[in-house]
């Protein structure tokens, strides 16, 4: 039994090797086949995925296509405006500060207690009111002793006189009176005679120190504060015065305009005298008062490269106050006969370009180069490029191209294209920001710069919104 089990065993493991090896291929051939699936499968998957992206941007594509199709089709809401054809007013701006006409400190002209003040501080007072008054009894006093005096010697003067006359009669009835004595006579008569005459000075400059206890206003204007309170011993000598009047009615502004306008203010001739200012107030909004030039300095200041001008203003209702500051338009040349458009119409494109989107009678629109002169508050002038009675767009100039069908509102009333039945309210992005032009990089900055608003050449920037031309022009 022992020989069995052991020849059992030993027949057991004589046939272990074979069977093991034959188990190890076959899981092997079938690992191998797992792997092979796993790749064919990835495969598959990453083709399906790539089919399921291409038709995905395929139908993409055709869907963006159409819409572009249906963009281009559809029209734009814009704003128009109608060119027209008037005068436009060319102003110089420029910031001044009011100043009187004249301005006087008021001060004693004799010494002496300052006894009554008979105005009212901020009042408006003419020209010979009585202000104030000083003790007038030392000048009384003086008035007195000069009269005094003259009549000693108006005395004096008549008794030498008689001698004159009665030793001229002895003389020529040869007394015992000698010429020199005649002629000495007459010299005393000619001594008191002339202090009658310092003595009636004396009288006159004593009425003259009288009339100074009283002050009187030398001017028409408007009074300052008080410097002086009665009771106050006051002197000729003394600085600060008693009170400063200052010229109102008329008032004058001294503004200042670039040294380089100044050949526009010439060229009306006359130095510009006469030339119509208008003084508005810190916001440009309203015009407080109208005047007229009165003269032009002399010399340009170096420092600032400005010249100041000297208006005057009647200012009847005191609109304007002393050392105000004021914003000044000065009228230098009226265009007549102008073609004038809204200021939103011109568009700006590369090294100062300047353009105009124009709408055509089939309700497209057609890009114009034009050429601005000078601009005013909100309208511009157009030198070339526009006639008078076209139609240009204002607002929604974004996304237009040459041949774009657009839908205007002009003027706030909706025109209808005869292609459409119903119109739409016209953009208004165009005032947001920058217009652009498709087709073209936006403009650089600094591109689109104003020009003088009324230089020599008569041509400023105009106020509209800033665009850029496009480098080719889209097909129609």
């Amino acid at each position: 039994m022992h020989n069995n089990s052991e020849g059992q065993y030993g027949r057991t493991h004589s046939m272990d090797p074979p069977s093991q090896s034959r188990a190890m291929v076959v899981r092997q051939q079938s690992g191998s086949h797992w792997w092979m699936l796993v790749v064919f499968l990835l495969i598959v998957g990453v083709c399906a995925l790539g089919w399921f992206v291409y038709k995905r941007v395929k139908e993409t594509s055709a869907l963006a296509a159409g819409a572009g199709a249906g963009a281009r089709n559809r029209a734009i809401n814009v704003v128009t405006a109608k060119v027209q054809r008037g005068d436009m007013d060319i102003y110089l701006q420029g910031l001044g500060t009011v100043v009187p006409l004249n301005t006087v400190t008021v001060r004693s002209r004799v010494d002496g207690q300052l006894m009554k003040i008979n105005f009212t501080e901020g009042q408006l007072v003419h020209q010979g009111d009585l202000l104030a008054e000083i003790d007038p009894r030392p000048s009384q006093a003086q008035l007195a002793q000069a009269k005094g005096q003259l009549a000693k010697d108006q005395a004096s003067l008549k008794d030498a006189q008689v001698e004159l006359t009665r030793y001229q009669q002895l003389l020529k009835q040869n007394f015992s009176v000698t010429q020199q004595q005649v002629d000495t006579q007459a010299a005393l008569v000619q001594q008191l005679q002339g202090s009658i005459e310092s003595d009636q000075g004396q009288i006159d400059n004593a009425n003259v120190q009288i009339s100074y206890c009283n002050i009187q206003a030398p001017l028409t204007g408007l009074v300052g504060l008080r410097l002086v309170d009665p009771g106050n011993i006051v002197h000729a000598a003394d600085t600060n015065g008693l009170l400063v009047i200052n010229q109102v009615q008329p008032i004058s502004v001294i503004f200042t305009i670039p040294e380089d306008q100044i050949e526009q203010v010439l060229e009306n001739g006359n130095d510009g005298k006469g030339l119509v200012v208008d003084a508005f107030d810190a916001n440009f909004k309203t015009r407080s008062a109208t005047g007229q030039v009165l003269a032009m300095d002399n010399q340009a200041d170096p420092t600032s490269g400005t010249i100041r001008i000297k208006a005057s203003f009647p200012n009847g209702n005191n609109v304007l106050y002393p050392n105000e500051f004021v914003n000044t338009k000065l009228l230098v040349k009226t265009m007549r006969g102008a073609v004038i458009v809204p200021s939103e119409a011109v568009q700006f494109g590369p090294d100062n370009m300047t353009f105009a989107w124009v709408l055509k009678g089939d309700d497209t629109v057609e890009l114009r180069d034009i050429k601005v002169g000078p601009t005013e508050g909100n309208q511009t002038v157009v030198l070339q490029g526009l006639t008078p009675d076209e139609n240009v767009v204002t607002e929604g100039v974004d996304k237009l191209q040459n041949g774009t069908k657009v839908m205007s509102r002009h003027s706030g009333a909706t025109t209808r294209p005869a292609s459409r039945a119903r119109s739409g309210r016209g953009g208004r992005g165009a005032r947001a920001g920058a217009a652009t032009r498709p087709g073209g990089a936006t403009r650089p900055s600094g591109a689109a710069t104003n020009l003088n608003q009324t230089g020599s050449n008569g041509s400023r920037g105009a106020r509209g919104r800033a665009g850029t031309r496009p480098t080719t022009e889209p097909a129609e």
